[in-house]
């Protein structure tokens, strides 16, 4: 099997995990919570296609989105910026149509009632009218590692966001997580059952580290 194939097996899989599982194995790649979801009931997992924005420059954008693959998502660094908006109807629309799988953005979003619905799940720092502009920042870049929420995000890296917010991971750290995550969740349905016929809690409820 390639490497792109193992991949692809491997985002399956992680996208069939409960996302806040995760949090029970892993202390890192846990985006800034303030970047939520602007649309409800969303379950997003794919591949970071990446973009540096500086200097207000929605030219960098526009060179993203023609990066973008089928199931991708646009991972948007605004470089500290977070009152310029570099995703509005027109952006959504486009990242939709290269099939992207969503956009998480370090920063401001606009449009909001076009962006919910295009049904694309965009994951932003809230809302603006301010937008970026028609011009070029030297300093800008398309699919570069760079800052999001805190967390390094590289080109390749596995995107998962759901209402609960955004985790990034390599799949290095994805494949050494998913199958203890799939089997916490298979269980779990098993606790909440016990917990709703009444049994102790001290009998479901593990008190000790080793449990």
């Amino acid at each position: 099997m390639t490497a792109q194939a193992l991949t692809s097996d491997l985002l399956e899989r992680i996208a069939a995990v409960s996302f806040p599982t995760l949090g029970h194995f892993l202390e890192d790649g846990f985006v800034d919570p303030a970047i939520q979801s602007l649309l409800d009931g969303v379950k997003v997992a794919g591949r970071a296609v990446t973009v540096r924005v500086a200097g207000n420059d929605a030219i960098a954008m526009n060179c993203a989105l023609l990066a973008l693959q089928p199931g991708c998502v646009l991972v948007v660094d605004m470089s500290g910026d977070h009152l310029h908006a570099p995703v509005g109807a027109v952006t959504a629309a486009a990242a939709k149509a290269r099939g992207a799988a969503g956009v998480v953005v370090d920063g401001r979003a606009t449009d909001v009632e076009e962006l919910r619905q295009t049904g694309l799940p965009v994951f932003a720092r809230g809302t603006t009218c301010l937008t970026t502009k028609r011009v070029y920042g030297t300093e800008s870049a398309v699919n570069v590692p760079l800052q999001c929420g805190g967390v390094t995000v590289h080109p390749g890296d596995l995107v998962l966001g759901d209402s609960n917010g955004v985790v990034v991971l390599s799949p290095e750290a994805a494949g050494q997580v998913v199958d203890k995550a799939l089997a916490s969740d298979a269980a779990e349905p098993g606790l909440l059952a016990r917990i709703a016929s009444g049994e102790p809690l001290e009998s479901v409820l593990p008190t000790t580290a080793g449990q």
